[in-house]
Order: structure tokens, then sequence, then C-alpha cells
């Protein structure tokens, strides 16, 4: 999994409304294997910009595979800067919420994760797939073995904190994932190198974006 040029993979972040937003939680996983690097954006900061000199790349000797797009690795372990592979991959992302949502609902909630993606540095470029779904577990009663059915929601105008939680929680999720992944070299000496802690709190700190989390 490479997440905009970086390694990539699994992250989760979640938001809890407030008691007069009725105290829900919406929680977001993300299987993040996405993006070019030179997209990428963290609480605002041009971080693909700055950083490029860890490009994906390959890590080994072996003649290049035909239409082959990311370049041999370096002494660092790194694509050479200015090499960028085309925005491509897939990301995956599923919300789960307890507030009591109709299926309608659910779908207008999955269309916000789109805006998390967008503002770490995601375009959905015709190379990626992208897969959102929702789910709520409120209700869970509704369907019994009576033959009329009832179900709570909430109203249209409440939906707005909802919203806003879903584009932070799946921003904040991407971000997880790179931070927690590690440098990888899998098939075919295809390397990825992890997002520099150092030199990500260096970039945050000079932006005077250090201790902010996305919002």
């Amino acid at each position: 999994m490479v997440c905009l040029g970086f390694k990539g993979g699994i992250g989760t972040a979640s938001r809890t409304l407030s008691a007069a937003q009725g105290g829900y939680t919406v929680g977001v996983l993300v299987q993040c294997n996405f993006g070019a690097r030179r997209d990428l954006r963290i609480a605002g900061v041009p971080v693909g910009e700055e950083i490029t000199d860890l490009q994906p790349c390959i890590a080994n000797n072996e003649p290049d595979a035909p239409n082959a797009r990311r370049p041999r690795c370096n002494a660092a372990g790194g694509g050479a800067s200015g090499i960028d592979a085309p925005e491509q991959g897939s990301i995956i992302v599923i919300v789960a919420t307890d507030a009591p949502l109709m299926p309608d609902q659910l779908k207008r909630v999955a269309t916000r994760v789109a805006l998390g993606v967008g503002r770490q540095g995601g375009f959905g470029g015709n190379g990626s797939g992208d897969i959102f779904v929702a789910f709520s577990t409120a209700n869970a009663k509704a369907m019994d073995s009576a033959k009329m059915h009832a179900a709570e929601f909430l109203d249209n105008s409440d939906l707005d904190a909802l919203f806003e939680a879903t584009a932070q929680a799946t921003e904040e999720a991407i971000v997880n994932a790179m931070v927690a992944a590690r440098d990888m070299v899998g098939d075919e000496g295809h390397s990825a190198k992890a997002l520099p802690h150092d030199a990500l709190q260096a970039l945050l700190k000079r932006y005077g974006r250090a201790g902010n989390t996305p919002r």
C-alpha cells in the first residue's frame, strides 16, 4: 500500500459530537493506497512538495518491467527527486456511526468522505478506485418478527455535524495510516518509505501548524 507517495495501509480515527449535537460518534477506517506524493497535504502543509527524496522505487537489480513507473532506489533508499508516479491506486473507507440514520442519509454521509480525502491531496484520478460505505448501529431491533416495523432517524437539518465529523475523521485516519507505517520492500523489489516523523514535525512547526490536529 502506497499512500500519497509514502507507505500506507490501515488507519482509523473518530469524532464524538457534543451533547447539544446528540453526542453521537463517527468512526472511520481507511485502507490507504492512493494519490501522488506531490499532492500530499497535512494540516494544510504541502508535505509532498517539501519532502521530495523518498519516492517509491525499485530496490533490486532486475531489468525494468515494460512501462515501469517507478525509478530505481538511490543510496538513501528512495526514488530520485522530481520523479513522481501518476495518481493511481485505491482508497477504501468505512464510516460507522451510532446516529440513527436512514439509507439515503447514510449515502450522504459517505459522500463526505471525499472531502477528507481531498483535503489530504487526493482527487480521484483516472487510475484510482475509490470505495466509500457508511452504516449505522442504531435501530438494531427495527427488523423484528412483527409485521409492522418502526425506526427512528434524524431530521436532515441535523446532519451537518455528522458531515463535518466524517470529513475530519477521514482526514485524520489517512494521516494515522501513514504515521503508523514502516519502510517496506515488497514484491519484485517495490520499495515504499514511511513518512519520516522528524521531517513532518519540522515542517508542521515551520508552517505554524505544530500541535494542531487536522481541522
